[in-house]
């Protein structure tokens, strides 16, 4: 049993903290640079920072602060933000949101935005400490609601915070009432392949005291899918790939990441889709505990995940563009015209020439990327998922 204040490093922040929370973001010299980039009106400024010091919970934080920026950018950036299998989700339950992972912050920003517009509680977000390279980060993520995944320390640590991360989710799925979102592995998916890892189900059976079947039927997964028109960051992704083929060593510095995340929130991304699978039932998890040990079990649950988030994936002219391009066929050419195919070429010499790598090796990880979520469906079509 674990002490009220045992989550407290990662869990977060309360309604009476916000207070403080914002008095620490407003002398906090960084958080000012960055609202004067953010905000070049010196009048505008000063309204955000008498509003911050009257601000007194967190939901007065997301309705004055986040819902708003978020709307702006969905208003400049997406075309259309469309929203579906809300019918398998009941207002009054909580739900383990295990998503694919596109964007740093959009996926489960645009997430919140949606279910509060109708009328669904907030949803807690997982986020990697890995991100948090700023005080006021990891500040302004606390008091919207995130939790910290903690990244990039000793395997001993790591069991031990894989042990209380587990046991945190479970808690605030099954006794505090708030659905959870988490990515269905580390980091976003830069080659188009959206798949669950194990390992994110094994810590999330570690605060598991009963068997395997009741254990996870009680955190309520509901798989979900995200797709983007245009792949957010794309032209970052190919870039960071392109490194990794060259120096198998090669790691991303804290300057890297910060540049996806604005340019994840300005770049044009065109239409977006969010959809929600069924939840998890019992049937579907004593079909998939029926053999094997632990892990054989564990593998099939990520297996069961991934053909969810396949079939819920939203396939646009792009993605089926990019397979006749990288397969070298004509197998979709009744799913777009010439024209869109046309944009979608133009679109991609543009992008990749943002990060001086317009040749034939960009291109197939381009097309790759986009390609990859139609191969992903062909493969699942026709499969029993149990």
């Amino acid at each position: 049993m674990l002490a009220s204040n045992d989550f407290d490093e990662i869990r977060p922040y309360r309604d009476k903290e916000v207070p403080e929370i914002m008095n620490r973001l407003l002398v906090d010299p960084v958080f000012n640079r960055v609202l004067h980039n953010l905000f070049a009106d010196e009048s505008k400024i000063n309204q955000i920072k008498e509003a911050m010091q009257r601000t007194q919970d967190v939901e007065s934080f997301q309705i004055t602060f986040m819902v708003p920026y978020l709307e702006g950018i969905i208003s400049s950036s997406i075309s259309e933000l469309t929203v579906g299998g809300l019918e398998n989700l009941e207002k009054e339950n909580s739900y383990l949101f295990i998503s694919n992972h596109r964007d740093i912050v959009l996926d489960s920003a645009l997430l919140n935005v949606e279910v509060y517009k109708y009328g669904f509680k907030p949803t807690e977000i997982a986020i990697g400490s890995n991100l948090l390279v700023y005080p006021w980060i990891e500040d302004v993520s606390r008091v919207n609601r995130s939790f910290i995944v903690k990244r990039n320390i000793p395997v001993r640590q790591m069991l031990e915070s894989s042990h209380l991360l587990s046991k945190y989710i479970r808690e605030t799925v099954t006794t505090n009432g708030n659905s959870i979102w988490i990515a269905q592995r580390e980091g976003r998916s830069k080659d188009g392949l959206d798949q669950t890892s194990p390992a994110l189900l094994k810590m999330l059976n570690m605060s598991n005291i009963r068997k395997f079947v009741k254990g996870f039927q009680e955190l309520t997964i509901v798989p979900m899918a995200i797709s983007y028109e245009i792949e957010p960051c794309g032209n970052e992704k190919v870039a960071e790939l392109l490194k990794r083929q060259a120096d198998p060593d090669f790691r991303k510095t804290e300057k890297d990441d910060l540049l996806s995340m604005v340019s994840g929130l300005k770049n044009p991304k065109g239409r977006v889709h969010i959809q929600f699978g069924a939840p998890i039932d019992k049937s579907a998890l004593k079909t998939l505990s029926k053999e094997g040990n632990i892990n054989d079990r564990l593998r099939r649950l990520a297996e069961y995940i991934d053909i969810q988030i396949y079939k819920n994936y939203r396939l646009y002219p792009n993605n089926y563009i990019a397979y006749d391009l990288y397969y070298n066929c004509n197998t979709y050419i009744d799913q777009y015209t010439v024209e869109e195919q046309q944009l979608f070429i133009e679109l991609t010499h543009k992008r990749l020439k943002l990060v001086d790598e317009d040749r034939e090796e960009a291109m197939e990880l381009w097309l790759k990327m986009y390609a990859t979520p139609v191969f992903s469906f062909e493969n699942c079509v026709g499969q029993n998922p149990e």
